[in-house]
């Protein structure tokens, strides 16, 4: 990947632009009624990070109710908007880092450590929600986690890779900043 698709000049956004992605994925995942669905239609149960949402069997209307009133609700809730928070903070960092004209190896890898840590906590919510979910709140007929769920999961998996491209990026430091003299592999005459 260094020797032939991570040329500074032309390729020093990447990181930062899939950053932003990750930022718009967690967004998803906060905002997202799609955590958890009944699967038959019509859905008689959607439930996000923050509430549930229960239908009669004839239709009718929606009775909602927080689940922020479980500790353990707001368990997964704080820990996952934290993961998110340093995700934020993570890729505002990236932008001031790649800005620079003189690259900042040492400060970056210190923002792949912070992304291990918004891994830990965004996998801990996303741990907590599904298991206490299932085990205190009565659910009727067959549900699934559904795409904002999977879109925090999304989250959680981008944060573990991109943290592995940022503390391995400074090992490149001098080919990428065109230090190394280019290895050839023939000889000439």
């Amino acid at each position: 990947m260094v020797k032939y698709g991570l040329d500074y000049t032309r390729c020093r956004w990447i990181l930062p632009l899939l950053l932003g992605i990750g930022v718009i994925f967690g967004i998803i995942a906060l905002a997202g009624w799609g955590w958890l669905e009944s699967q038959t239609l019509p859905y008689v149960l959607q439930a996000s990070l923050w509430q549930i949402c229960r239908r009669g069997d004839q239709g009718g209307a929606w009775s909602c109710e927080s689940l922020m009133g479980y500790a353990w609700g707001r368990a997964a809730a704080a820990t996952y908007l934290v993961g998110f928070l340093l995700l934020v903070i993570c890729f505002a960092l990236a932008i001031i880092a790649f800005a620079i004209d003189t690259l900042r190896f040492n400060f970056i890898r210190g923002i792949g450590g912070l992304l291990f840590v918004a891994a830990v906590f965004s996998i801990m919510g996303l741990v907590i929600y599904p298991v206490k979910f299932s085990s205190e709140i009565e659910m009727t007929g067959v549900n699934m986690f559904s795409w904002a769920y999977g879109f925090g999961w999304t989250t959680a998996i981008m944060e573990i890779c991109l943290g592995f491209f940022f503390c391995c990026l400074p090992n490149y430091e001098d080919q990428i900043l065109g230090n190394v003299k280019p290895t050839y592999f023939y000889s000439s005459p």
